[in-house]
């Protein structure tokens, strides 16, 4: 009997280029979505959940239209935030991004995912499978609990939009990553999300 959480980050979208934190899906997030529930359309999902952003509920329900015996519930748990803030171990090269961000933010965040991690962490009874529509930091923060990661490696764990990655976890035994940011659903003009590197 194994518990099977599969996280994957919403679809694109469409006022992402113009530097907006949520709106509607553009087409190509449409197209993720599509692709995610084809990818998924054999997984016997006992419940979907997803964050309330417009943008994480659009891809849930583009999902949902694919995959209609499912019913995607919103949950605040699954919200877009910065889980953590800097610590002793925390690379220099991170200060930047910490810069923006207040304390009134890192305590929310740390405060959610603390609970997040206590509601679906939790090994249910029989075989369970379990869809989490969520964005890129909470999927972080799932992948590097169940690695026993240090609290600022969230940060070096990046998904493309629609991405999947799966944890699951066997009776009697710790939680495991299956796969991180499996793009193998996706062809390559739709995969986005993942932040660009520098030319080696």
């Amino acid at each position: 009997m194994t518990h099977y959480i599969y996280l994957v980050r919403h679809g694109e979208h469409q006022d992402a280029e113009h530097g907006l934190t949520d709106g509607h899906l553009s087409a190509r997030g449409r197209r993720q979505a599509e692709l995610l529930a084809d990818r998924l359309s054999g997984v016997p999902l006992d419940a979907v959940w997803h964050s309330p952003l417009e943008r994480a509920a659009q891809t849930a329900h583009a999902v949902a239209e694919r995959l209609p015996a499912i019913e995607p519930q919103p949950t605040a748990l699954l919200f877009d935030c910065v889980p953590s803030g800097m610590t002793p171990e925390t690379p220099a090269a991170f200060e930047p991004f910490f810069g923006s961000v207040t304390e009134a933010e890192v305590e929310a965040g740390t405060a959610q995912m603390a609970d997040a991690v206590s509601e679906f962490l939790v090994r249910k009874p029989g075989d369970v499978h379990e869809l989490l529509i969520t964005h890129n930091f909470v999927i972080g923060w799932f992948v590097r609990e169940v690695l026993g990661a240090p609290a600022w490696r969230w940060m070096t764990l990046n998904q493309a939009h629609c991405g999947l990655s799966i944890i699951a976890q066997r009776h009697g035994r710790p939680w495991t990553l299956v796969s991180h940011n499996d793009l193998a659903h996706l062809p390559f003009e739709l995969r986005t999300g993942l932040p660009e590197l520098p030319p080696v």
